[in-house]
Order: structure tokens, then C-alpha cells, then sequence
């Protein structure tokens, strides 16, 4: 009788070292992203809107808007921009610098 595991295996190398790798080497632009992610997150759950609204309301698609809550979502500051823009909302506090 085999280890009944076996049988749930499906022969494919794992990527789950090269993910933690990957995640790892892209933290810290991961760790922004994924702080835009919320701050989109609480605005939906603030005004009841579905990822459909806030794509309408950006002007983007909704799998974009899928993208953008997985928080791995790579943004130019242009886009994050948009983002506060386009809901109203401030995604970075930025301390101002004196010259």
C-alpha cells in the first residue's frame, strides 16, 4: 500500500523558491504596492463600490482593477496619481522638504 500523498502529486518542479526569491528581491516596491492595494480596498468598502465602479470611475478595465488589489501591481507615480485623482483619495503622505 502506497503513502496516499503520492498520489496528490503532480510531478512538476515547484516554484515555491523562486517565488519566495522573486518576493524577496521586490519587497520593498511590493510593500508600496501593496499599500496602494488597501488604501483602494478601504475606499470600496467605504462607499460600497464594486471593482466594476472603480474601474468606471478610472477609466480602466476591471481586470486592471483586479490587478491593482492584488497589490503587485508595479505603478509609475503617474499612475498613482491617477488613482488619487480619479477617487479622491491619498494613497502616500510624502514629508515636505525644505530647500
Amino acid at each position: 500500500m502506497g503513502n496516499i500523498l503520492t498520489s496528490f502529486q503532480s510531478g512538476e518542479r515547484s516554484t515555491f523558491v523562486d517565488d519566495a526569491k522573486w518576493r524577496r528581491d521586490n519587497a520593498s516596491w511590493l510593500k508600496r504596492s501593496r499599500r496602494v492595494a488597501y488604501a483602494v480596498m478601504d475606499y470600496m468598502q467605504g462607499n460600497q463600490f464594486s471593482r466594476n465602479d472603480i474601474a468606471e470611475k478610472l477609466g480602466v478595465s476591471p481586470q486592471y482593477i483586479s490587478k491593482i488589489l492584488s497589490g503587485k501591481a508595479n505603478f509609475s507615480f503617474k499612475t498613482i496619481s491617477e488613482i488619487e485623482e480619479g477617487l479622491g483619495i491619498e494613497v502616500f503622505q510624502v514629508a515636505a522638504m525644505e530647500a
